[in-house]
């Protein structure tokens, strides 16, 4: 019995094997010219099985903006949506099924919204048609956001083949293939083709174009 019990604490003891994901995101805008800030691009991986922990996040509404522009959460958390401005906001979104609607409310209050489905949800105003967000909801632990300089690291991947993603509202998806190793790192380069964007207005939560009469002044 006490060498099954040795056994067993042995086997308890034992790490789990993961290796990390390092690399470095470029964004090529209109022209061929490389982008200065790459810190609203999302670098995710694809194909493991292990499910997120919901969380906790803010997308602050302020001087007509909502900030940060660029969040990215794992499915089942839940984010706020403080109104720091005097006047009326009404935060939405009409993406699939994280669709929802938090209604009009001004400064001192807040609501909030908890993303069920991976995908992205793109977040708008239904008063100010300049302020948008983006959402991204994922399904399982392992993304980031870029730094400035456009690097990433993904730490703690269970030994294995995944695809990694680098994700950016005005560009295209780029992947690749990497095999992370049971202890150590693995390197990628990703770059991601902005340079046909071309910015399209979108509509209310009505489907609706926006009324210049809709938007309230300071």
């Amino acid at each position: 019995m006490r060498t099954a019990a040795v056994l067993a604490a042995c086997c308890l003891a034992v790490p789990a094997w993961a290796g990390t994901v390092n690399g470095k995101v470029e964004l090529v805008e209109k022209g061929g010219r490389k982008a200065s800030d790459l810190s609203d691009v999302v670098v995710y991986l694809d194909g493991v099985k292990t499910k997120p922990k919901p969380g906790k996040a803010t997308l602050t509404m302020k001087g007509k903006t909502f900030l940060p522009h660029v969040i990215v959460v794992g499915v089942g958390s839940s984010v706020e949506f403080p109104n720091e401005d005097p006047i009326l906001h009404n935060a939405f979104s009409v993406t699939g099924d994280n669709r929802f609607d938090l209604g009009l409310y001004k400064k001192p209050k807040t609501a909030s919204w908890t993303f069920q489905a991976p995908g992205v949800a793109r977040v708008y105003c239904n008063i100010h048609p300049q302020m948008s967000a983006i959402v991204v909801v994922r399904d399982n632990p392992y993304f980031t956001k870029a730094a400035a300089d456009g690097s990433f690291s993904l730490e703690g991947v269970p030994a294995g083949k995944y695809t990694l993603t680098a994700w950016h509202e005005r560009g295209n998806e780029a992947s690749a293939e990497v095999n992370v190793p049971a202890e150590g790192q693995v390197g990628a380069q990703l770059q991601v083709d902005a340079s046909a964007f071309k910015r399209v207005q979108h509509k209310n939560k009505f489907g609706k174009d926006y009324s210049s009469d809709d938007e309230q002044p300071y």
